[in-house]
């Protein structure tokens, strides 16, 4: 008889000031035959020291913590390459996002290509208040974001989205979020040197794939922008990865961020 041998548990950190917060989290999470709990810490400072969060699967950081804020905290968690755009391997899964999901991929998922990026997935838990640090979270190298009252089977999900690779933010609340945002956004990157070769870089795009950009925008699935745009998913998908690539974009995600920033898409 053949063994078959149970995969690994997703390991999970929570970053949380509240002690209620991280136990009501780590009683559902621990639930779960596929999740496990390592490591918690109340503060961000504390996260990034702590070898057990560092070398978690996937974070989930709240945003307003003492000593260290969890901004900060995913800044110092995850490797900061800006200018590096997506490796061809975290392209291309980032290109195929799922159908209805929103999802993009995350440059450190398992079995990237060499010279990707490595470190724990991180979601930030905020609320609608808190939007802004939310997008700042973002920009930060998270790979998405939860609001706080998020249904118990929406967290798991969100969890092992995020550890497939994938971004955890669904195109309604991504539209929403960014919509509220657009103002903000074009008016403190005004002054930025940043602006400029953001809208350069949207310039360089061709027609189709600026069409297929504000879509994404949109919150369209790959399958929803190519039954609008009466192309194959196929066709798509190399659309995408070519709008990624020369956005120099790490996902989906960052790649609407510099439509709105350079003023392709507007609210």
């Amino acid at each position: 008889m053949i063994e078959t041998q149970q995969p690994a548990a997703i390991r999970v950190a929570l970053v949380d000031d509240q002690q209620l917060v991280r136990s009501g989290l780590a009683m559902l999470i621990n639930s779960q035959p596929d999740l496990e709990v390592v490591a918690e810490a109340s503060n961000g400072r504390d996260a990034v020291a702590s070898p057990a969060v560092r070398s978690a699967d996937v974070v989930l950081m709240d945003i307003r913590m003492p000593q260290m804020d969890g901004i900060s905290a995913t800044r110092a968690l995850l490797p900061q390459s800006p200018d590096a755009g997506p490796a061809p391997a975290a392209a291309d899964r980032a290109a195929s996002g799922r159908p209805g999901s929103g999802r993009a991929a995350h440059p450190s998922s398992p079995g990237g290509a060499a010279g990707e990026p490595v470190g724990p997935r991180v979601v930030v838990l905020t609320t609608f208040d808190l939007d802004e640090y939310a997008l700042e979270a973002i920009e930060a190298g998270a790979s998405g974001f939860l609001l706080k009252d998020a249904p118990p089977e929406e967290l798991l999900a969100a969890i092992r989205t995020v550890h497939r690779g994938d971004a955890v933010i669904a195109p309604s609340t991504t539209r929403r979020l960014l919509d509220h945002m657009a103002p903000t956004l074009r008016r403190d990157q005004a002054a930025d040197d940043r602006r400029q070769q953001e809208t350069a870089s949207v310039d360089s795009l061709t027609p189709r794939e600026r069409e297929v950009l504000v879509l994404m925008a949109r919150g369209d699935s790959n399958q929803e922008i190519a039954a609008g745009l009466f192309l194959s998913e196929a066709t798509v998908k190399t659309h995408v990865g070519r709008v990624l690539a020369k956005l120099g974009a790490r996902d989906r995600v960052q790649a609407v961020v510099t439509a709105y920033r350079a003023g392709l898409v507007t609210p």
